[in-house]
């Protein structure tokens, strides 16, 4: 199994510590947030990860290089112009193959069990287009994304019953999701509603920590947390 890491945003929210530094290489915990997610997925035995980069590219591969520091095996999708999700994804289809791979935001840090990730995409029904793994919504995102409701994520309002939850920004997606795109910049949210639609994303809610580090208040907390020992 491949996993692909979400690499090329610009980190507007991080200024000024993104000026001269790509977010993803931002450390907490004495070491980049990216690595966080290369050492994981290497002590789930996934060692093909493919990342995409646009801003500061240059410097995120000087700084990574081809894995072989944590043992694993990196390819570069670079973007001239950052395409957003979807159309990163697709740039970078080439290199992850046809089996359902492991997406992962650069931007979150989590405790989340990628080996119980991989249980879920090796049992996807044939017909599922995506598994997302779905958090307690955050006190900066209270609304929530999705609804979860018998294993299904949905988008649109459900019965007052259903929970609304947060997407954690790890997911399992099978190439198929991505067939009706042309090459170029696009979002992922319009595909996974339209497949949500169609009963084909599932997905499973988890209590496991996790920090969206979209600020730098968020950044130094994690790094406070960490460094402490209390998550």
């Amino acid at each position: 199994m491949k996993a692909m890491i979400l690499a090329a945003g610009l980190g507007t929210r991080m200024r000024p510590l993104t000026l001269t530094t790509p977010k993803p290489l931002l450390k907490v915990g004495g070491k980049p947030l990216i690595v966080w997610h290369i050492e994981a997925l290497k002590q789930a035995g996934i060692t093909d990860i493919v990342i995409n980069a646009a801003y500061l590219a240059d410097k995120l591969q000087h700084a990574l290089g081809d894995g072989s520091t944590w043992g694993v095996n990196l390819h570069w999708s670079i973007e001239t112009e950052a395409l957003e999700t979807a159309g990163g994804i697709v740039q970078a289809l080439p290199m992850l193959g046809s089996d359902p791979f492991i997406l992962i935001n650069g931007d979150v840090w989590t405790r989340i069990g990628l080996q119980a990730l991989i249980a879920k995409a090796q049992t996807m029904p044939a017909d599922a287009a995506a598994f997302l793994c779905l958090i307690d919504n955050p006190s900066h995102h209270p609304e929530g994304d999705f609804y979860l409701q018998n294993g299904q994520v949905l988008w649109q309002a459900q019965p007052a019953a259903a929970v609304r939850y947060t997407f954690a920004g790890l997911s399992v997606l099978r190439p198929q999701l991505f067939a009706p795109m042309q090459p170029g910049k696009a979002p992922l949210a319009p595909l996974l509603r339209q497949a949500m639609d169609n009963q084909q994303v599932q997905g499973e809610h988890f209590s496991d920590a996790w920090v969206d580090v979209g600020t730098i208040e968020r950044l130094q907390w994690l790094d406070a947390q960490i460094q402490a020992g209390t998550i």
